[in-house]
């Protein structure tokens, strides 16, 4: 076979983008199809200051656009994915328990652009937060307790103050129709009743990724096959 030859044979990538207190082991429980390579976009923590869409592009340097890639995003992660697909071409993208624009967002966050009441949080109380409310607001991920726990104690205070003032101030009003979404329909964090989805998962929570991880590898792989 001719060395020139051998590139149609390259697997597609998909690239997986964590929520803000996780990293690459919310992916722990998923089976993507073969056909597919795997790649992890790693956080770092942002600049102060930084937009959301800037650090979607400051992130994207790390996706290889010179091969068909797909998008998966959750939480955060599909805030930049859903960013990314503004100025990539990806072949797909797919968020899990995320948001489109920022009319899906939940009450508080929306009302935090007026008020901001976020910013009387230092980044330790930010995390610590999080450590508190995690398992009130989202038990289901008492499931695969010590993964979770694990993932926000390893995560830096600052990250989390910056991403989620991004999250606040998140400007796009507008969905991109090439986005496929996949909700639950118990998830407290970014509650369904302002999410226009594609797949909805019964019983879900936020945390679903992990703690359902084989009914939605069987999705993804549907979405990825069609």
């Amino acid at each position: 076979m001719k060395r020139e030859n051998l590139g149609i044979f390259k697997k597609k990538i998909v690239y997986l983008i964590p929520g803000q207190g996780a990293d690459l082991r919310l992916f722990n429980n998923l089976t993507i199809d073969s056909a597919y390579k795997i790649r992890h976009v790693q956080y770092f923590t942002p600049e102060k200051g930084l937009t959301l869409q800037e650090y979607a592009k400051q992130l994207s340097t790390q996706i290889d656009t010179e091969q068909e890639f797909v998008l998966i995003g959750v939480s955060l992660g599909g805030m930049l994915a859903t960013e990314m697909a503004e100025f990539l071409s990806p072949k797909k993208v797919i968020i899990i328990s995320s948001a489109k624009n920022r009319k899906e967002l939940p009450l508080q966050f929306r009302f935090q652009r007026t008020i901001p009441l976020y910013k009387i949080l230092t980044p330790a109380l930010a995390k610590k937060g999080a450590l508190i409310m995690q398992p009130i607001i989202e038990p289901d991920r008492n499931k695969e307790k010590e993964t979770f726990v694990q993932m926000l104690t390893d995560k830096d205070p600052i990250f989390l103050r910056r991403t989620i003032e991004m999250i606040i101030k998140w400007e796009r009003e507008l969905s991109l129709s090439k986005i496929t979404h996949i909700h639950g329909n118990k998830d407290r964090t970014i509650p369904i009743k302002n999410v226009k989805y594609d797949y909805l998962i019964n019983q879900g929570s936020h945390m679903m990724t992990l703690t359902r991880g084989q009914e939605i590898s069987r999705l993804i792989n549907k979405i990825l096959k069609n």
